[in-house]
């Protein structure tokens, strides 16, 4: 199965656990995309010692999974895209939602 992910959230808890499951998914076969969006884009570093996000967003691509970031999104907030989140545009949500067999939203 093809498994979206779109994550709007920065409560870090809410961002680790759609981590989490994006890598359950990939090591049960399925392929999986995840795009950040609005304050998603700040993924990277809103993580806790609890939750331990940028250490979950790593091994989902470790295991094949890849993470878009929304281009205008990090703009307005002054930001770049990075190796891990590359910037990405609305034309690849909308490849997402459109390849995808299910689409989740965090």
């Amino acid at each position: 199965m093809k498994i979206g992910l779109v994550i709007t959230s920065t409560e870090p808890e809410t961002v680790w656990n759609a981590f989490r499951f994006g890598c359950f998914a990939l090591e049960r076969g399925d392929e999986l995309r995840a795009f950040l969006l609005g304050p998603g884009v700040e993924a990277e570093r809103i993580g806790t010692e609890k939750f331990a996000v940028l250490e979950q967003m790593q091994r989902l691509v470790d295991l094949g999974g890849r993470i878009l970031a929304c281009g205008t999104c990090l703009k307005i907030r002054s930001e770049n895209g990075s190796e891990l989140c590359p910037l990405s545009t609305m034309a690849d949500l909308h490849a997402l939602v459109h390849e995808c067999d299910r689409v989740l939203t965090f």
